[in-house]
């Protein structure tokens, strides 16, 4: 369950950013929500590698 947590952790610390981008048009925020969902999608990646290694293994 530790990769969730990174997961959960991951998206409540964009929280904040994601907010003044939306509501308040804040621009920079929005830099900061893309970068985030980059490091998001890289560790998605990462853990759906992992879980096919430890399927193909079992």
């Amino acid at each position: 369950m530790k990769r969730f947590d990174e997961i959960r952790d991951m998206v409540v610390s964009l929280e904040a950013d994601f907010q003044k981008f939306y509501d308040k048009g804040n621009q920079a925020a929005g830099t900061r929500v893309r970068k985030g969902m980059q490091d998001l999608k890289n560790l998605a990646q990462e853990i759906r590698v992992e879980v096919q290694d430890i399927k193909n293994k079992g």
